[in-house]
């Protein structure tokens, strides 16, 4: 049990334990049993009330930094900043998309219908858009990143989460063995790893155009969130 987090997607305060990795991953990602361990807290420690893990919590804190408001998400639903905001998700993000659809200005883009590199909506279309450990399975990382910030409106922001190893840089697989995330025995190519993010996560960031990066945390290292906001013309 996590007496001293508060669930900010429900309010919650009550938190369980899963165990989350496997030993292939483990080996093929040589992690040491430290970054096992807040990997699997921020996969696998989640709010027994709502079920948003805590990888969730953090992207749902990004989200209300850029709101700026104390509210949680539940609560969000039904302010009226909600009735007129337009969120692209992209992908599911986590647990959060039960809760995300029910803005009223809320659109789900799932692959392999929507390709993250060429994101078929016209230019400042979004005042938000969200994705949750999608981007390490994108083989152009920076490039999409770049269709983010096209799609999104003077002001609007980015909030995204990718499972980051805080004592290492980040590095591409190309020419290792294939990973996969979902599971030891997942194998579709959207579940592939292409980019191993350490420290220097937030770089992509800016090279895509952003000016500005936060990173929101809970329960550090474990579960890392990152707000970019489109700077206004």
């Amino acid at each position: 049990m996590h007496q001293t987090i508060t669930c900010t997607v429900c309010g919650g305060s009550s938190f369980a334990d899963r165990q989350v990795l496997w030993p292939d991953l483990v080996n093929a990602w040589q992690l040491t049993p430290a970054e096992v361990a807040y990997i699997d807290r921020q996969q696998g420690t989640h709010c027994t009330d709502c079920g948003a893990n805590l990888r969730s919590i953090a992207l749902c804190n990004a989200v209300r930094a850029f709101l700026g408001t104390d509210l949680t998400l539940n609560a969000l639903i039904q302010s009226a900043s909600a009735r007129h905001l337009e969120i692209l998700e992209v992908n599911e993000a986590g647990s959060l998309t039960t809760t995300l659809r029910q803005f009223p200005g809320h659109q789900l883009a799932s692959y392999p219908e929507v390709d993250m590199h060429t994101l078929p909506y016209a230019d400042a279309s979004f005042d938000l858009v969200l994705h949750s450990d999608t981007l390490e399975h994108v083989r152009h990382p920076v490039h999409a990143l770049g269709e983010c910030l096209r799609v999104l409106r003077p002001e609007g922001a980015l909030c995204f989460t990718v499972p980051i190893v805080v004592g290492r840089m980040s590095r591409g697989r190309a020419g290792l063995s294939n990973t996969y995330h979902g599971g030891p025995q997942a194998s579709p190519d959207d579940f592939m790893v292409h980019t191993e993010y350490g420290a220097d996560a937030w770089t992509q960031v800016i090279e895509a155009g952003f000016q500005r990066v936060e990173l929101h945390t809970v329960a550090y290292p474990a579960a890392i969130a990152m707000l970019a906001r489109k700077r206004a013309l």
